[in-house]
């Protein structure tokens, strides 16, 4: 049976098979399928049930011409202009965690610290949606903000897991939310409409050297406060 033909897994199984896939195949999530894991991930929690997520799924035409205009925007070093702060910085353990998953993603790619163009390179390959045949882009209306941004967290998460349940790739890209004005006017998208980030998915690609990268989680006695 090929990954795209078994039937959904366990919630556990989902929630530990699912990983960031920078490396996607052409071919498309059938129609079906996708309707299905967006319906799912409407089911998503949100405070006082307001749903404040607005999915845009973006894929054939659309998706090439918006994949053009921001590798194109990265190429030329144009400034980023987020709808939400992207320039803090982590410290502590936080920054080692940073550090760590980004030696082995780029040791899996093969890309030393001091090749200044083929980093910034692999970075392009962000703005190309990791060559994903899909990608939806999550916004929010205004006057919405933190509370809300946490609910679209959450429903990006269930998305992901329906995804991952039926066999299909994603990364959650924060990358995808540096240029909102670009895909404001590639989309049709009203000013009040800010960007948070996006997802790109379809079916991964097992040749992709960025796809060999592995990181872990921290222990839970690391992590998880209990208290009685």
């Amino acid at each position: 049976m090929s990954m795209r033909e078994r039937p959904a897994m366990t919630i556990d199984e989902a929630i530990r098979r699912r990983r960031s896939v920078r490396g996607f195949l052409p071919d498309e999530v059938p129609e079906a399928t996708l309707r299905e894991v967006f319906e799912l991930a409407q089911w998503s929690p949100s405070n006082c049930n307001v749903q404040p997520w607005t999915p845009h799924v973006v894929s054939g035409e659309a998706l090439k011409q918006l994949r053009a205009a921001l590798v194109a925007a990265g190429m030329r070093d144009e400034p980023i202009k987020p709808d939400w702060p992207a320039d803090g910085k982590f410290t502590g353990i936080y920054r080692e965690r940073q550090v760590d998953a980004a030696q082995k993603l780029y040791g899996a790619m093969g890309v030393e610290r001091s090749d200044v163009v083929g980093r910034k390179m692999a970075y392009i390959r962000n703005h190309a949606f990791f060559d994903a045949p899909h990608a939806v882009l999550i916004f929010m209306p205004t006057p919405f903000d933190t509370r809300e941004a946490a609910d679209i967290g959450m429903y990006a998460q269930t998305l992901m897991l329906a995804l991952t349940a039926r066999g299909i790739a994603s990364c959650a890209q924060g990358a995808l939310g540096l240029f909102p004005e670009i895909i404001r006017e590639q989309l049709g998208i009203p000013r009040n409409y800010k960007l948070l980030f996006g997802v790109s998915f379809g079916y991964e690609d097992r040749s992709i050297k960025a796809n060999a990268a592995r990181v872990g989680r921290a222990d839970i006695g690391d992590a998880v406060r209990f208290h009685r």
